[in-house]
């Protein structure tokens, strides 16, 4: 089955149907409880923890391994969620070999770090699994906050105020919850529907009311909110992606590297997804990451990933980078994409080798190509349509102290404010501690 008559190569079905389903497993397996116990008892509880510091959600890591160490998982659940309400995916998604883990006194004592990671989801996972919501709302404040986007700085936002009294009201552009958790993280990582199980445990705080397809500036306007709402968050990430700049890149069989895999995260049936036999990814990060080794997964006989600056520039932890390259992904470093060819459709990628030194990144001259039909770009995401009145540096919302924009009343965080590290865990915290000034400031508390 072909994706297009302009690219034949590009094709669903690649694989026997066993194989996807193997293939988009959970890629890490839970602990049970016996290794959970075992793993705990490796912690040395230290104080002034430095894998505590390192954690951009303050999590006390220390005391929930020892909860977990004294067979009490699910009090270990609430200290996690007491700092982060989206334990259970960040235990799934955050790069912890660069945070909490890499700061480990075992890590660098031995080379062998708490699987701080993996003890997360065991505790988040076995009160979850339960149905139970750890937190209760308090009374009612009679104030209303509109939270613009249903990502993780919004949700965290949502029931922080929730829980706190507010009422809540979300709006998002897409038709379901979760943000970049639902659409833009690989399947592997979080199968099963995890995603929307999660945002469903959530709004068990209750006062939170979705409005899903509802955009800002296109559905309603930013002084629309300000007029109903006593304040308003925006969280609603970075819905454009950056152009490569380079000719041809309107060729057929080009496309967003998010797209592709928002596509994958929403199928039901994988092997009905079509995928080149020669993918070519341009980018470092961790969704040119996802995106290679998914077409991998998906079938893809040769897939690259190609990054215009050094290999440790990377922003995809050397994690990510081993596992794909443990799946078969090959990674072309210095090299920046000129133009792409084909008669159209996408043929070949044509790069220009680059050498990145005290002016700057430069190209060489000498150039390249790699045969590609199919290529999938993961350089950037961009704000689009930046709200009104609001000040802008840096492509992103610019905000000081927790959260607070240019305009009274209203707050920004995760993704689409200044001071991210477009980290789900960041974007958690900042959406967190947003709610907490706006409660604040609601309820006349100086801070």
């Amino acid at each position: 089955m072909s994706n297009s008559p302009l690219t034949p190569g590009v094709v669903a079905h690649r694989l026997a149907p066993h194989v996807y389903h193997d293939n988009f497993t959970d890629v890490q397996p839970p602990l049970d409880r016996h290794e959970a116990r075992v793993a705990a008892d490796r912690c040395y509880f230290c104080h002034d923890a430095p894998c505590m510091t390192a954690c951009p959600t303050s999590i006390d890591i220390p005391l929930f391994i020892r909860q977990i160490a004294t067979g009490t998982p699910d009090a270990a659940a609430k200290t996690i969620f007491a700092q982060n309400i989206l334990g259970g995916m960040c235990a799934r998604v955050c790069p912890t070999e660069q945070l909490c883990e890499e700061a480990c006194v075992r890590e660098t004592a031995e080379g062998k770090p708490v699987e701080i990671g993996r003890l997360q989801r065991f505790a988040t996972d076995t009160l979850m699994a339960k149905g139970v919501h750890p937190f209760t709302r308090a009374a009612a404040t009679g104030k209303s906050v509109a939270v613009v986007g249903a990502g993780p700085a919004g949700l965290a936002a949502a029931h922080r105020l929730a829980m706190k009294g507010h009422d809540v009201v979300i709006y998002d552009a897409r038709p379901k919850p979760g943000g970049l958790n639902e659409f833009g993280i690989a399947t592997y990582k979080a199968p099963d529907g995890f995603a929307q199980a999660e945002v469903d445990w959530l709004l068990k705080i209750g006062g939170i009311t979705v409005k899903n397809g509802v955009a800002l500036g296109r559905d309603v306007s930013l002084a629309d909110l300000k007029a109903t709402h006593d304040a308003v968050f925006l969280g609603m990430g970075l819905a454009g992606v950056n152009a490569l700049r380079a000719a041809g890149e309107d060729l057929a069989g080009v496309r967003n590297a998010v797209d592709f895999i928002a596509d994958l995260r929403q199928a039901v049936d994988k092997s009905s997804l079509p995928v080149g036999r020669d993918v070519v990814v341009i980018g470092g990060g961790m969704t040119a990451v996802d995106a290679a080794v998914q077409s991998k997964l998906l079938g893809a006989q040769n897939v690259t990933i190609v990054y215009r600056r050094e290999q440790g520039k990377m922003s995809a932890s050397g994690y990510e980078q081993d596992h794909a390259t443990s799946a078969g992904v090959r990674i072309v470093t210095n090299a920046a994409p000129v133009a792409v060819h084909g008669d159209g459709a996408v043929a070949e990628v044509e790069f220009a080798y680059t050498e990145d030194g005290p002016d700057g990144l430069k190209t060489t001259g000498q150039t390249f190509r790699l045969k590609a039909d199919q290529l999938l770009k993961a350089i950037g995401q961009t704000l689009t349509g930046a709200p009104e009145g609001l000040t802008v540096t840096g492509g992103k919302i610019a905000t000081t102290g927790a959260g607070r924009t240019s305009v009274a009343g209203i707050w920004a965080g995760g993704d689409c404010a200044s001071g991210g590290e477009d980290l789900t865990v960041t974007a958690v915290a900042q959406g967190r501690d947003a709610a907490e000034d706006i409660h604040a400031s609601l309820m006349g508390v100086s801070g």
